[in-house]
């Protein structure tokens, strides 16, 4: 099965994509992105690992559905393309980087740059219909994002998972805590953040001493 993800990902992934869960998978949106208003545009699905390759992979960022607002998806959790109106979640994580790290926050809600500084934002489910929040789960992108992050945890070391929200500390069980630095907190959403464990969290910081201990270069958040 060809699938248009970054070569550095094929070796690892290949198996997935010949399991016959993902065939279904696919049959299910190539028929909704032929018959339906699906998020982010076909060609940016696998953008969060066109990105970031599996070498420089450092950190990883978990999040649960792509965007289902127009033009906000570009294929990377909590991104939004340049220009969108910056989501309430993203919000409160440049909030969160300016109280930890001093740094302005961005006019840009996109996250290309961390992206390419090795950090994958990795949502659960890569797909969704336009104004339909959790429509294409349970369709195999969760299997699929679950061996993403096994096969992390397995073939590398020093890792940073940043898990946020139940949803995300559930779908990390699997990560080796032996071998990766793994940070909890609430979800930034304004109707977790808000109410203790998220803001405070000091996540950004505590990513970078780490990686700064490994030898590894931080990420400039």
């Amino acid at each position: 099965m060809n699938v248009q993800i970054a070569e550095s990902w094929k070796p690892y992934l290949q198996p997935e994509f010949e399991k016959p869960y993902f065939g279904d998978l696919v049959s299910f949106i190539k028929n909704e992105y032929a018959t339906q208003r699906v998020y982010p545009p076909g060609k940016l699905m696998f953008n969060a690992f066109n990105h970031c390759s599996f070498e420089d992979t450092k950190v990883v960022i978990l999040g649960q559905d792509p965007y289902h607002g127009p033009n906000q998806a570009n294929g990377m959790a909590f991104s939004v393309n340049e220009g969108i109106r910056t989501p309430p979640s993203l919000v409160n994580i440049f909030k969160e980087i300016k109280d930890d790290l001093g740094k302005p926050i961005p006019k840009s809600g996109d996250l290309t740059r961390w992206a390419d500084q090795g950090v994958l934002l990795l949502n659960s489910t890569l797909t969704v219909r336009e104004g339909q929040a959790g429509s294409h789960q349970g369709k195999g992108w969760e299997t699929f994002t679950d061996a993403v992050i096994r096969i992390l945890s397995e073939e590398k070391e020093n890792l940073v998972f940043l898990l946020w929200g139940a949803y995300a500390q559930k779908k990390g069980a699997v990560i080796s805590p032996d071998k990766h630095l793994i940070l909890k907190a609430k979800h930034p959403s304004p109707m977790s953040a808000n109410y203790g464990g998220w803001f405070g969290c000091k996540h950004f910081s505590q990513t970078n001493t780490y990686l700064h201990s490994k030898g590894l270069p931080e990420i400039d958040w």
